[in-house]
């Protein structure tokens, strides 16, 4: 993604200014410095993805696909936010530095129970976000319902804010619809 490494001033710098009237704790700062060389190599490739999704069964195994298949894509980094060290204690601060670094944000929805459902307000409400955001849309239209491995409501699978968002990622031309894992790995194979 970037030439010039990036230092942990920086990084200090963005965290600070996310966390709008505080700043960070010793602890926070020092966790940190631990992570640039953790994040390398989203700052070193020539692609970064971060995927996000629901860690639920069967669902996470699905992440797992979609990122494994970007992985194939020579100079390309995809990673979940669970593969970047779990001493951040500040989510929401996890999640805007690795939005901010990283090339191409791929959500894989799957129903509105838990996933990423905070992160997709991110997606609407920060315009460079949303510019780099792809969603993969689970369709549950012609499944056979003995075939769906998540408690779904298949004839609600969404909320209404979810709708939205998939209606404006459409309408960008970055929300792909899947219904089976073929499909899913079909919308990973079609990122540019």
């Amino acid at each position: 993604m970037s030439e010039d490494p990036v230092t942990v001033d920086e990084l200090a710098e963005k965290a600070d200014e996310y966390l709008h009237e505080t700043s960070l704790t010793p602890e926070e700062y020092e966790a940190l410095k631990q992570s640039v060389a953790e994040l390398t190599p989203i700052f070193l490739a020539k692609k970064a993805y971060f995927v996000l999704g629901s860690y639920g069964q069967p669902e996470i195994r699905r992440l797992q696909l979609v990122k494994d298949r970007l992985n194939r894509d020579p100079g390309a980094y995809a990673f979940l936010m669970v593969d970047i060290r779990s001493e951040w204690t500040n989510t929401y601060l996890k999640f805007r530095l690795l939005a901010d670094y990283t090339d191409a944000i791929v959500g894989v929805a799957e129903h509105s129970q838990g996933g990423f459902l905070v992160e997709q307000g991110y997606f609407t409400a920060l315009e460079e976000y949303f510019a780099k955001t792809h969603v993969f849309k689970r369709e549950y239209d012609s499944l056979n319902t003995d075939t769906i491995d998540t408690n779904v409501d298949v004839d609600n699978p969404y909320s209404g804010m979810q709708t939205a968002i998939f209606e404006m990622l459409d309408d960008a031309g970055r929300l792909c619809r899947w219904t089976t894992e073929g499909d899913l790995v079909e919308c990973a194979e079609s990122l540019p």
